[in-house]
């Protein structure tokens, strides 16, 4: 893996891909270069198989306060469409791996949807969350719409959107955008400790139920049961359900290796 990028800083430790945004002048605005360091790092970890869960983080004062607009200001429609804006953030959909997010500070705009593209996140007792891009005359455009509206319901979502108004970190605990609140000074340790438990389980389990938790949001119960259930019997072809299963019988802890 190439360790020197422009915007960000990576590494793993031990079962962990670890990614830090890394524009703490600018409070990790994201532009271009800093969405392309993210998914080759990515894409990196996912073909890594050392690596159970990513993680990502802010360095800083910010998670990332949103998109780097100096770098936008002049953009056109044409322009967009013949760069294909937004095609970095379509491969992150598409990583399989879990991506645990730990917020601290502003994670607004552009920010609020690459934490909105975490399986799971944390968020310091200090963390802010938002769609101000109202207030610029546009709307967010790499998937907080839909996102934030799957988690939290159409009504909320709208009030957010049309107002700009920023999200306390309490309210979004009370509305499911984040899974745990903690203090700012314990978030990295509780994250990586979060992490590191859900890496501790059988890689391919993690896979395809994040695989169908994601189909559930968008098809019907009866194509998502389906779906469920394919998985399901797929892994009962897998080393890791034998040694799951002979653990238990043996009461020991299991050794899952992914296969």
């Amino acid at each position: 893996m190439n360790n020197h990028y422009e915007c960000i800083e990576a590494s793993i430790n031990g079962k962990l891909g670890l990614i830090n945004l890394n524009r703490p002048k600018v409070l990790n605005a994201i532009n271009r270069q800093m969405v392309s360091d993210i998914l080759s790092v990515m894409e990196d970890f996912e073909e890594n198989d050392q690596v159970r869960v990513i993680v990502l983080s802010g360095n800083g004062r910010a998670f990332a306060a949103g998109a780097d607009i100096d770098e936008m200001a002049a953009d056109n429609a044409i322009d967009f469409e013949l760069r294909n804006q937004f095609k970095d953030w379509d491969r992150l959909a598409r990583i399989k791996k879990p991506i645990i997010g730990g917020v601290q500070g502003f994670a607004l705009g552009g920010g609020f949807e690459l934490a909105l593209c975490c399986d799971l996140l944390l968020a310091a007792d200090d963390a802010e969350f938002g769609f101000p891009e109202v207030n610029l005359g546009v709307m967010p455009g790499a998937g907080g719409t839909q996102r934030l509206t799957k988690l939290a319901g159409k009504t909320k979502a709208m009030e957010w959107l049309f107002t700009g108004k920023r999200i306390s970190a309490s309210e979004a605990l009370q509305f499911g955008l984040i899974n745990r609140l903690v203090s700012k000074e314990v978030l990295m340790e509780e994250t990586l400790k979060f992490a590191a438990e859900i890496a501790n389980q059988a890689p391919l389990s993690i896979r395809l139920i994040k695989e169908s938790v994601l189909k559930a949001v968008d098809v019907s119960l009866e194509e998502g049961m389906h779906f469920e259930r394919k998985n399901f019997y797929l892994l009962f072809s897998t080393e890791d359900q034998k040694e799951g299963m002979r653990a238990f019988q043996e009461k020991r802890r299991p050794n899952f290796k992914g296969k």
